[in-house]
Parts: structure tokens; C-alpha cells; sequence
């Protein structure tokens, strides 16, 4: 496994090692010990699924209490994933970070406590697998505008996403609850 730094020191691009041949593919999606020796020293508590059509954006979200880790992979199609640095007192704060996520490719993103997070469908449809280091907490959950102008992340869509009633009403940056 590569953990491979992006220009927000604490997101990590992971690329497992593949072994393929004839009868297909094999590879381990977690290894408490690698991921330990990348500086991931997460403890998992919850996995989630989520299968999305063409043009579906989710996000940007998180949780302002019981915050959570996410280890995002993409099981069928492909995704624009989006980290964005939502700690006040970062130097980071209000950066983002994209990585495009496939069922090809097997990469995966580490987005750490502190990150909001969210994805766009680029393939016809995905299938999304992320485990969790906290369990949901529908009354902490929290999301930012995904198209704030201050943020400036460039969704690669064609044309208006297929959003939540949430997400649509999702406030900016500057407005949010957001971690010190």
C-alpha cells in the first residue's frame, strides 16, 4: 500500500497493491498495521454504502460533534471526491482537495476528523463504500454550500447536480458551525 500526500497534509491518497490475474483481483482494503504505518490510526465503527446516479452530488458534509473520519472507496463507477479543511485555526482552512476515486483504479481517500466531505458521480452510476471512525449523529450533522464561491472547487459537471432539500439549502463557509 502507497499513502500518497496531497497538498492537505492529513487527506492521503491510498493505493493499495493489487494482485490480479485470470480469475480476477485481490487486494486488502484495510490492514490496521499499514495503515498505522502511513499514520492512520484509526478505529473503525461503521461502514456505510451508498449507490448514486449520474450527476448526484453529496456533501459537503460533517458532524460538529461526534466528527468522523472517513476512508472513501469506490466499489462500481467513478467519483470526484472533495475534502475540505474546515478547522479555523488550520492553516489550511478553507482548502480542499479532490482525488478521482474509481472501482478501476482501487484507490481510496483518508479524510480525517476536521474535513467536510463530499462527492459528485462522474460514471452513469457508483457505488460508494466509506467506514467511519464515529457512529452518524443525525442532530450533529452539518453541511456547507457545495458551490460557495469562496471556496472555488471545480465540480467537474455538466450541467446542475442532483442535490438533497439539505444540501441545496446548505449555508457557506463563512456562515457555518465549524470546528476552532
Amino acid at each position: 500500500m502507497k499513502a500518497i500526500p496531497t497538498r492537505l497534509p492529513q487527506v492521503l491518497l491510498i493505493e493499495p497493491k493489487v494482485f490480479g490475474d485470470s480469475r480476477g483481483f485481490f487486494f486488502e482494503s484495510w490492514n490496521e498495521r499499514e495503515f498505522e504505518r502511513a499514520g492512520i490510526t484509526a478505529r473503525f465503527v461503521q461502514d456505510n454504502h451508498s449507490r448514486s446516479a449520474r450527476g448526484v452530488l453529496r456533501g459537503l458534509h460533517y458532524q460538529i460533534r461526534q466528527p468522523q473520519g472517513k476512508l472513501v472507496r469506490v466499489v462500481e463507477g467513478e467519483i470526484f471526491d472533495v475534502a475540505l479543511d474546515i478547522r479555523r485555526s488550520s492553516p489550511n482552512f478553507g482548502k480542499w482537495e479532490s482525488a478521482r476515486l474509481s472501482a478501476r483504479s482501487k484507490n481510496m481517500l483518508w479524510i480525517p476528523v476536521g474535513f467536510a466531505h463530499g462527492f459528485c458521480v462522474i460514471s452513469d452510476f457508483a457505488e460508494v463504500l466509506y467506514k467511519t471512525t464515529d457512529f452518524y449523529s443525525p442532530e450533529h450533522e452539518r453541511s456547507i454550500l457545495w458551490n460557495d464561491p469562496d471556496l472555488g472547487i471545480s465540480w467537474p459537471l455538466d450541467a446542475d447536480p442532483i442535490l438533497s432539500a439539505k444540501d441545496s439549502r446548505a449555508p457557506r463557509l463563512r456562515d457555518a458551525e465549524v470546528f476552532p
